[in-house]
């Protein structure tokens, strides 16, 4: 599914960030380094919301592959918008993909893996049974 473009309006989750002066380059655009920022605001959004985390006790989610596709430069000011969704769930991985949108025209697109992991043994753990209905809820249908 990487390589698909989506409307914003396809993904169950969606966000927003401002883009700072400070994120442009000296070519005047968005440096690529906050693209990922910017896709990490739409799963953190997700996987550590305040209300209803989705990690285990001393448990969290790490990065295991992360496939990011530069599409169009982000450009200062404006605002970023970030649509989030999963396309697998495995017994403790959760692959998201992601596009960010800037003047409604897809700047980035990304496929990322993230697997709960337990602090201590720094082994994979299980997805716990809430998490696994909200995530359900934010697969992608198209």
């Amino acid at each position: 599914m990487s390589n698909e473009i989506l409307k914003l309006e396809a993904f169950p989750h969606q966000t927003h960030d401002k883009v700072r002066y400070g994120d442009t380059d000296r070519q005047g655009h968005v440096n690529n380094i906050h693209f990922s920022e910017f896709l990490e605001t739409g799963r953190v959004e997700v996987l550590y919301h305040p209300e209803q985390p989705l990690h285990g006790e001393q448990c969290s989610f790490v990065i295991v592959q992360n496939n990011l596709s530069l599409l169009n430069e982000i450009h200062w000011p404006g605002v970023v918008y970030i649509g989030t969704g999963v396309v697998k769930l495995g017994k403790s991985s959760i692959t998201f993909y992601q596009q960010l949108f800037q003047n409604d025209v897809v700047v980035a697109a990304a496929e990322t893996v993230i697997v709960h992991v337990d602090n201590i043994t720094h082994q994979s753990t299980p997805l716990l049974a809430h998490a696994r209905a909200v995530l359900d809820k934010l697969i992608i249908k198209h």
